[in-house]
């Protein structure tokens, strides 16, 4: 009885330790285990096959839809009508590489015989690209999608082999008649990566370039994807769409009057640049020569891609005479009736200047000092001045730097000269020259007088469009008050005087009052110091009606063959523009016209 009562007792105790030992803890973990791997490997599975699903689908059944995600979309290039509608003067459209694989072309002769006309390329060219046991030669870019389908329906008949086609985008400029130097134009790297170069393709590349996507994933030692690791895809950001502050209509009609006038006047170029005074919006921007941005590779001088509007700083000439006017009339020292006698001549020192008519006018007001552009005048003016003051004033007009406009490859023009404690280069600077600027800084500078002294930043750029959503609008913005407002008012009389009784009647329209003046200027020497002999270019600068202007602007014909002056050559291209925007505008007359 005692043996079987401590006998029981041990039992008890047995099983009471079997129930908690080790090895019962471990088994019981090892379930709780398999059980939360259970439930990771699920949550796996359904974010693969549920979550990922499209991710994972596109990456088995389709690479290339991947690609596609992971590359943006570069933004068009607008402009608008009055009216808003948008038109875009640079997009993209599809088109296709065309490819061998040299080892698997079989017919390297007959293939070359019958893609070489198709393709539009010398045929013995083709077939040393067709030669070779290499995987990938490039045979075409650019090829439209009709000749693609025409190339298929050759394959299956002809049944040639190790010819392939790969879609791409390209950069595509509907509109040729808008110019190319503001535009510019998109072309590949070294590398073969795109970039937009001058114009607004080249200031604005990033912005229209957008981001490029990326997927990234859990590779293992051998570099390969581990199947079940985390992946993710982040799509390309698209880039931007730039609207232009440029008129459509008026960009058209000012481009054409402007290859017309370099035509008929057989000049090297020109330019031209219409501006509203009130904002510094660009409205028409035009240089000649121009080039197709679609066809860039095929001009031959590389400089033409340069904006003469905004690159081609230059000596002026008398139109920065009302430039000297206005810091005249501004500091007091001058009035329109102020007179001074005119001799014909003006002693600087050892030098002698001259009017460019070579003549002796006598008594003269500072009206008509403008109204017959003499040189003597502006010199008279100049010292009244004083050259500190007058350097001052050039560079609160903007010249001597750039006007911050959006556009690639501005030049600032060059005031260096007046740095210097000389007489003869503030003197010769009164009337434009050894001084150098832009047209597009005459415009601007032109513009202040026009707006009430106030010089406003030029701006081709009126708001770039991330998505339909977020948009950045470019406001006008004020860079200073240049000049008083009775001191632009005073200036925008005798301007007027210019186009009635001076040398711009040319660039005068019946009805109106339009302010303007012209600027004959020489050309220096590239072999030394000097000017070079019967080459000129003509400018005229202005603005129209007088009492609301709507305009400035400021056209340029470089070395005309038939004529000297700019009252023969920018004059009447000016006055044919100025007509034309006026219409434009619907502007009442506010004159008898005669």
């Amino acid at each position: 009885m005692r043996h079987y009562t401590s006998h029981k007792k041990a039992s008890q105790k047995k099983v009471a330790r079997s129930s908690g030992s080790p090895i019962d803890r471990r088994f019981r973990i090892l379930c709780v285990g398999f059980c939360f791997l259970g439930v990771v490997v699920a949550a796996r599975l359904f974010s693969l096959q549920v979550l990922s699903h499209t991710l994972y689908e596109d990456l088995a059944a389709n690479a290339h839809d991947v690609l596609e995600q992971l590359v943006p979309v570069r933004g068009d290039i607008l402009i608008k009508d009055p009216d808003g509608t948008s038109y875009p003067v640079a997009t993209n459209k599809d088109t296709f590489q065309v490819f061998a694989e040299q080892r698997n072309v079989k017919e390297k002769e007959r293939t070359a015989d019958l893609l070489a006309p198709m393709l539009v390329i010398d045929r013995d060219e083709l077939f040393k690209k067709l030669q070779g046991d290499g995987l990938y030669a490039p045979l075409a870019r650019g090829v439209s999608e009709d000749l693609v389908d025409q190339m298929r329906d050759l394959f299956k008949t002809e049944k040639l082999a190790g010819i392939h086609m790969n879609r791409e985008p390209a950069r595509t400029y509907p509109e040729m008649a808008m110019g190319g130097h503001v535009l510019g134009f998109v072309g590949a790297d070294k590398d073969g990566a795109l970039r937009g170069r001058y114009g607004i393709e080249g200031y604005w590349n990033k912005e229209l370039s957008g981001a490029a996507g990326e997927l990234s994933a859990e590779k293992d030692v051998g570099g390969r994807w581990i199947p079940v690791a985390d992946r993710t895809l982040n799509p390309a950001q698209d880039g931007a769409d730039v609207v232009l502050t440029i008129d459509r209509t008026i960009q058209f009609f000012a481009c054409e009057r402007l290859k017309a006038a370099v035509a008929n006047h057989q000049a090297d170029g020109g330019s031209v640049v219409i501006l509203d005074p009130k904002t510094g919006a660009v409205l028409a921007m035009c240089g000649a020569p121009d080039f197709d941005p679609n066809t860039y590779q095929k001009t031959a001088d590389i400089s033409v891609f340069n904006n003469p509007a905004i690159f081609g700083q230059y000596e002026p000439g008398s139109v920065m005479k009302v430039i000297t006017m206005a810091a005249g009339i501004d500091r007091g020292v001058v009035g329109p009736k102020t007179t001074y006698e005119d001799t014909g001549e003006f002693k600087v020192g050892p030098y002698t200047i001259r009017n460019s008519d070579g003549k002796a006018h006598g008594i003269q007001t500072m009206t008509q000092v403008l109204d017959e552009s003499l040189n003597t005048g502006a010199i008279f003016v100049q010292r009244a001045v004083g050259s500190d003051a007058l350097r001052d004033y050039f560079e609160k007009f903007g010249f001597g730097a750039t006007t911050g406009i959006e556009l690639a490859a501005e030049s600032p023009g060059d005031l260096s000269l007046l740095k210097k404690k000389s007489d003869i280069y503030f003197a010769t600077a009164s009337y434009g020259q050894g001084m150098s600027a832009t047209p597009l800084q005459l415009a601007s500078a032109y513009g202040a007088i026009a707006n009430g002294g106030v010089l406003m930043q030029p701006q081709i750029v009126s708001d770039v469009r991330w998505s339909d959503t977020h948009h950045e609008t470019h406001d006008p913005k004020q860079v200073r008050q240049v000049i008083s407002a009775r001191t632009a008012t005073l200036l925008g009389g005798m301007l007027v005087s210019v186009v009635e009784n001076g040398h711009g009647k040319k660039a005068g329209v019946p009805g109106y009052w339009i302010a303007g003046k012209t600027g004959t200027a020489q050309v220096p020497r590239d072999d030394g110091p000097g000017y070079k002999a019967d080459v000129t270019i003509g400018t005229f600068a202005g603005f129209g009606p007088v009492e609301d202007p709507k305009f400035v602007m400021v056209v340029r014909v470089d070395h005309p063959r038939d004529v000297q002056y700019a009252e023969s050559s920018a004059a009447p291209t000016f006055g044919e523009i100025a007509k034309f925007l006026l219409q434009y505008y619907h502007v009442q007359p506010t004159r008898a016209v005669k």
